[in-house]
């Protein structure tokens, strides 16, 4: 379900990301007309304090070798109930990105420019009920899992497939809102927090950045980690080949993963590995909708409902040391919509 200004395409090859952004500016604009017919016109702050660029050398053979970022807040005098809370808790911030791709004939740099919004979760129309969910499934000793469980359509190089950032979502709205604000509730301010499989994005609440004491993330794409401007340090890594986490035992409060674990190959290591580096007392925070890729995504999951799957992520929790894991229906409830996107928690304590 495209939101406004921004597209998801879970379903599109690396190929055409660059389409896909093209898309995403025109869409944007598109947004913006519709705003400007219902409101008065919205105005922008700009801010060009946060400017970073990478080399192609520096992280990845691909098309894309420089990567520019620029906040744009935007509101609207006429459509915000509150001018005041809603610059503090605006309920999307819009970056300007720009990356270079090439060089000329004459030397001279090639760019494209697109403007992404991100949801903030703040500010929104939504409620976010909590409702528990029961783990009941019994797992025997040893994990009963085979190799065929976890073949994926597409077996070919996941760097490849990653190569290109995709500054997009694959949730909605309400599904990033609800989430959002589960952290707000259950992550306490000082904490050490880790987010693998990570992306342009965390999802955590705006004020993280300045009340906690550190926020790691290990993602797929560099430049996407690059974008996330939360973190306080970030490693491109593909855990399906490097299960291994690049950090010392008990060195986070909690460790976060957002509808990715149904991508991973080799998920009781890569917990195992999750066990490890929290600190005894820590948790660790699985979150999942009924989005995916589905070329990318294991048989297994591919075969099962979502309650199956909180049933599973259970089953690679215990197999990874852990004891048994609470499981959430956080779905965000949204007036007038029946159909939003689901949003389910499985958090276990180490």
């Amino acid at each position: 379900q495209p939101s406004p200004g921004q597209l998801s395409l879970p379903f599109a090859p690396s190929f055409a990301v660059i389409n896909t952004i093209a898309i995403m500016k025109i869409g944007y604009w598109l947004a913006a007309a519709v705003a400007a017919a219902c409101c008065a016109p919205p105005s922008y702050a700009l801010s060009f304090s946060r400017a970073k660029s990478i080399t192609r050398s520096n992280f990845i053979q691909s098309t894309a070798s420089a990567i520019f970022f620029s906040d744009i807040v935007a509101s609207s005098p006429a459509c915000a109930a509150d001018k005041d809370k809603m610059q503090q808790n605006p309920r999307y911030i819009e970056n300007e990105v720009q990356m270079k791709y090439g060089d000329d004939s004459k030397g001279n740099p090639r760019t494209r420019g697109v403007l992404v919004r991100r949801f903030t979760g703040d500010s929104t129309p939504y409620s976010f009920p909590t409702s528990p969910v029961s783990l009941v499934k019994e797992w025997p000793e040893s994990p009963p899992f085979t190799q065929k469980d976890f073949f994926r359509a597409d077996e070919g190089d996941d760097e490849n497939f990653y190569t290109l950032p995709r500054l997009v979502y694959h949730i909605d709205e309400p599904a990033v809102a609800s989430l959002t604000q589960y952290y707000r509730a259950n992550i306490k301010p000082g904490s050490s927090i880790l987010d693998i499989c990570s992306s342009w994005v965390s999802h955590y609440p705006l004020e993280f950045k300045d009340n906690m004491k550190r926020i790691s993330a290990t993602g797929m794409n560099p430049l996407e980690l690059m974008a996330n401007d939360q973190l306080t340090d970030y490693e491109a890594r593909n855990l399906n080949i490097n299960p291994a986490l690049p950090y010392e035992d008990n060195s986070f409060d909690v460790v976060t993963c957002v509808v990715s674990i149904d991508y991973l190959i080799k998920p009781i290591e890569i917990l195992k590995e999750v066990h490890r580096v929290l600190k005894p007392g820590g948790k660790v925070i699985i979150s999942q909708s009924n989005r995916c890729f589905p070329s990318k995504a294991i048989s297994m999951w591919l075969n099962m409902n979502d309650r199956q799957h909180l049933e599973l992520i259970n089953g690679y929790l215990q197999y990874a040391g852990f004891g048994k894991a609470q499981a959430y229906d956080i779905t965000a409830s949204v007036p007038g919509e029946r159909f939003n996107d689901p949003m389910f928690i499985v958090e276990v304590t180490k």
